[in-house]
């Protein structure tokens, strides 16, 4: 067993249920810890709403491939669509560590490989892993973030 970091976030339609759908097609049977939601500017230059974005920390043996496929389980329930690169979508499913796996498989990056340039990632990471995300690695990315508290107390 290892801990496995998956990156979650929606900016379309009801966020609040993309995140609360996507939690057991991506924890399956394992353990796992949520962090804070945050709400996130979006990145990439399109303009669209503003993310809620969060971080489920899995005790796992799933390999990275087989986290993939809970991550486009999840993205297909929410209906989401590839139209434009970095555009809204109801949800996205990123696979960021898998314990101290790597994999160089285009179709699977692990650790992602724009894991620390993305303050919408490493805010809520930090929160649950704070020994692998620094202040001074927070402080260098982009993006803004705001905590808005558990998915619990948003409903």
């Amino acid at each position: 067993m290892r801990l496995a970091y998956l990156s979650l976030g929606t900016n379309i339609g009801d966020r609040h249920a993309h995140l609360v759908d996507a939690i057991p097609i991506v924890v399956e049977h394992d353990e796992y810890r949520l962090s804070s939601v945050y709400e996130t500017e979006p990145l990439g230059g399109v303009v669209q709403d503003d993310y809620w974005n969060m971080v489920v920390e899995l005790t796992t043996d799933a390999s990275a491939r087989e986290l993939l496929e809970r991550a486009r389980r999840a993205e297909d329930a929410a209906k989401r669509t590839r139209e434009i690169r970095w555009g809204p979508r109801t949800l996205d499913v990123d696979v960021l560590l898998v314990g101290d796996e790597t994999s160089v498989d285009p179709e699977i990056l692990v650790p992602h490989p724009r894991l620390y340039q993305r303050a919408f990632v490493l805010a809520p990471l930090r929160e649950l892993a704070p020994e692998r995300v620094s202040p001074a690695q927070l402080q260098a990315c982009v993006g803004a973030v705001k905590r808005l508290g558990t998915l619990e107390s948003l409903h």
